[in-house]
C-alpha cells in the first residue's frame, strides 16, 4: 500500500483526477473530509479530495485535542451523541488510532467553590459515563473507572493546585489525540494507500452535484473536476460553497503554557467555570512539558477567517478561570502562545453557542451536493460514513471501523515521543537520520530534521509552513516557529538531494 504523500505525487494525480470522472469528489481535508476520502476508497470507489490550503489547515489542528465518550452531551441529555462518541472513542483507542490516542487522567479538585452535592452530581455523570464504555467495549484497562481521590494525592498529580480548602479530588479517565493535525495526516494517507487522490493546494470556486470548478493555488490555473457525487466537508466554511448551509459559529481559545509554569502536571485538569453549570475549563498536559489550557466558546459574527486569532479577553478569562484553583495565579508572560478555533455548529433560534447540539448533520442541496456538518473531533468516522451513505447509496457498506490507520502499531527500540507520533513508521524515521546523521540534529522541542524530511518525502509537506505548523507544531510558539524555520526550508533541499527514495 502507498500511502506516501508528496510533491510529485500531488502533480501526476492532479492530472488524473482532471482527466476522469470521479466516483466522488471530497471537498475539505480536514477529519471528516480526509475521514470522507478513506470511506469511500476503501469501499472501491475512485475518489479526489481536495483542499484549498493543507491537511488539517482549518478547524481540525485547533481542538482541544480530546477523544472523549460525550460527557458533556449527557448532562445535556444527549444520549445518542453520548453513545456515539464513546463508540468512536473506542475505535481509536483499541483499533484505528491507538498509536496517536491514548488514555488520559483528569482531576476535578474540590475546592470551596465545588459544592457537595455537585461533586456527586459530577460524580454520578462519571459512572453513567463508565457504563457508557462498558457498554461501547471498551475495556477498563484501557479506561479505569472514575474514584474520589484525597487531597494528598491530588496535590501529587498536580502541585500547582491549591492546597488551603481542598477536599480532593475526583479523578476519570477519557481519550485524547497527541496531536490533532497529525490524525488528519493519518487518515489522508490511509486514504492514498486505498487509492484516493488528495490533492491540497486546490481550491473548489463553485459546487455542483456533479463536479466543482477549482483553481490549482500553486499556478493560478482553473479547471473542472467533473464526479458522480460530490461531498461538501469544509467545515465552519460549508456555508460559503452551499449558501442553503446556516451555521452559527462559535470561537474556542487555548493557550500554551509554558514548560514549567503548572510545576509537574501528571493529570489534566477540569476547573468548574464560575456562574456555568457542566462547563468547564481544560488543562492538558503535553509530552514536551508544555501545557494546553481552553476552552472558551464565543459566537463569530460575520466573515468566517482562514485562521481565526485568539484574542486577549480569551486569554485573560482562561487564566481567570485557571486561578481560581490555583496555588499562584500565572502571570501573562507565562502564556507562550495560543491558539483558535472556529465550530461549525448548525444553526438553531435564540440560546448560545455553547448549548447548541453537537450532533451532526449531512444535509442535500437542490442540485445534489451533499454537505456533513457540525459534529466533532471524536466522532469524524462516523460523520464520513453518513456522508458517502448519502452521496453514494448503492455502494459497499463502509469498512472504516475495521481499518487501522497508517502508523498503528508499534516499531521497536523507537523513542517514545516518535512512537506516540509516527506509531510503525518509528523506525523509518530513525532510519533517514542513520542514513545522514546531520538528520538527527534536534531543531526544537525534540523534533530533529529527520521529521522534517519525512513530512516532504511522505506526509504531503509543500512548505515550511506546512512542516511547522500542521506536521510537527513548532508553530503553535511563534519563538520556536522562528528558530525552527531556517531547518524547516532546508528540509525540502535534503529531500530532493539525497532522500527521493527514503
Amino acid at each position: 500500500m502507498n500511502s506516501s504523500l508528496n510533491a510529485a505525487r500531488r502533480a501526476r494525480e492532479l492530472q488524473e483526477a482532471r482527466d476522469a470522472v470521479l466516483d466522488v469528489l471530497v471537498v475539505g481535508l480536514g477529519a471528516t473530509g480526509a475521514g470522507a476520502a478513506l470511506d469511500a476508497a476503501s469501499r472501491g470507489l475512485s475518489v479526489a479530495a481536495i483542499d484549498a490550503h493543507d491537511l488539517a489547515f482549518g478547524t481540525s489542528r485547533w481542538s482541544s485535542k480530546l477523544i472523549h465518550g460525550g460527557l458533556r452531551y449527557l448532562a445535556k441529555g444527549q444520549v445518542g451523541v453520548a453513545r456515539e462518541s464513546a463508540a468512536e472513542r473506542g475505535l481509536l483507542l483499541g483499533r484505528t488510532a491507538p498509536h496517536l490516542v491514548t488514555a488520559q487522567p483528569y482531576l476535578l479538585p474540590l475546592t470551596p467553590g465545588v459544592g457537595r452535592a455537585q461533586a456527586a452530581t459530577v460524580m454520578a455523570g462519571y459512572r453513567l459515563g463508565d457504563a457508557l464504555r462498558a457498554a461501547s467495549g471498551t475495556p477498563r484497562r484501557t479506561l479505569p473507572g472514575p474514584a474520589r481521590v484525597p487531597a494528598a494525592r491530588a496535590l501529587a498529580l498536580a502541585p500547582a493546585l491549591r492546597a488551603e480548602g481542598l477536599r480532593g479530588a475526583l479523578l476519570s479517565w477519557d481519550g485524547r489525540v497527541v496531536d490533532d493535525a497529525r490524525l488528519v495526516v493519518a487518515l489522508a494517507r490511509t486514504a492514498a494507500g486505498h487509492g484516493a487522490r488528495i490533492l491540497t493546494r486546490c481550491r473548489a470556486l463553485a459546487l455542483s452535484g456533479d463536479g466543482a470548478q477549482v483553481r490549482d493555488e500553486l499556478t493560478g490555473e482553473e479547471f473542472g473536476l467533473r464526479a458522480r457525487a460530490v461531498v461538501n466537508a469544509t467545515g465552519v466554511w460549508a456555508g460559503g460553497l452551499v449558501p442553503s448551509v446556516a451555521l452559527r459559529p462559535s470561537r474556542g481559545t487555548h493557550l500554551v503554557l509554558r514548560p514549567g509554569a503548572l510545576g509537574g502536571l501528571r493529570a489534566g485538569l477540569h476547573v468548574p467555570i464560575p456562574g456555568e453549570r457542566n462547563r468547564y475549563a481544560l488543562v492538558l498536559p503535553q509530552a514536551d512539558g508544555r501545557v494546553y489550557v481552553g476552552l472558551t466558546d464565543e459566537p463569530v459574527d460575520g466573515p468566517v477567517p482562514d485562521v481565526p486569532e485568539a484574542p486577549e479577553s480569551d486569554v485573560a478569562f482562561l487564566l481567570e478561570v485557571l486561578g481560581t484553583v490555583l496555588e499562584r495565579p500565572l502571570e501573562r508572560a507565562e502564556v507562550a502562545g495560543a491558539f483558535a478555533g472556529l465550530r461549525p455548529l448548525i444553526d438553531a433560534p435564540g440560546g448560545r453557542t455553547a448549548d447548541l447540539s453537537r450532533r451532526h448533520s449531512v444535509l442535500r442541496s437542490p442540485d445534489g451536493v451533499v454537505t456533513v456538518v457540525g459534529g466533532k473531533l471524536t466522532t469524524y468516522r462516523r460523520m464520513a460514513e453518513d456522508a458517502v451513505d448519502a452521496a453514494c447509496p448503492g455502494a459497499p457498506a463502509s469498512r472504516t471501523a475495521r481499518l487501522p490507520l497508517v502508523g498503528a502499531g508499534t516499531a521497536d527500540g523507537a523513542p517514545r515521543r516518535l512512537l506516540e507520533r509516527y506509531g510503525a513508521e518509528a523506525a523509518a524515521v530513525q532510519a533517514l537520520a542513520r542514513e545522514d546523521p546531520a538528520l538527527a540534529e534536534p531543531v526544537v522541542l525534540g523534533v530533529t530534521r529527520a521529521e522534517l524530511v519525512w513530512g516532504v518525502l511522505h506526509e504531503g509537506a509543500l512548505d515550511a509552513d506546512d512542516l511547522l505548523d500542521r506536521r510537527t507544531r513548532v508553530g503553535l510558539v511563534p519563538e520556536d516557529r522562528e528558530r525552527a524555520l531556517p531547518a524547516a526550508r532546508e528540509a525540502f533541499e535534503a529531500a530532493s538531494r539525497g532522500h527521493r527514495d527514503a
